[in-house]
């Protein structure tokens, strides 16, 4: 069983940048995969970027890539996302999501991760 929280969503110019964190509790964090998700309004959630257990390797969107960045702290359990040259498209419910040993293809897919956050709100303003 894996808890997952996110923080530091809000609002921001368009290309501007925040970053949102997320903290996991529960079984040993290196044996988790962890990705961030997001679902715009009328949309279907969408795969933005994860991360493998063991911090090796990142996967981005195309959408996302060269402006985003994953990144894990095994110490504190936490991951990272830093969002920079945000867009308003960028606009949408963040999620947090934790699944265990998932690997490359499968990283993408959202039905393959089991635990998932509350999600936190970024806006991007034109």
């Amino acid at each position: 069983q894996v808890q997952v929280v996110e923080s530091g969503g809000g609002l921001v110019q368009a290309g501007g940048s925040l970053r949102v964190s997320c903290a996991a509790s529960g079984r040993s964090f290196s044996t988790v995969t962890m990705g961030w998700f997001r679902q715009a309004p009328g949309k279907e959630r969408e795969f933005v970027a994860a991360v493998s257990w063991s911090g090796g390797t990142t996967y981005y969107a195309d959408s996302v890539k060269g402006r985003f960045t994953m990144s894990r702290d095994n110490a504190k359990k936490t991951v990272y996302l830093q969002m920079n040259s945000l867009k308003p498209e960028d606009t949408a419910v963040y999620y947090c999501a934790a699944g265990i040993y998932i690997g490359s293809p499968s990283i993408v897919r959202a039905n393959r991760y089991d635990y998932w956050g509350q999600g936190t709100q970024v806006t991007v303003s034109s």
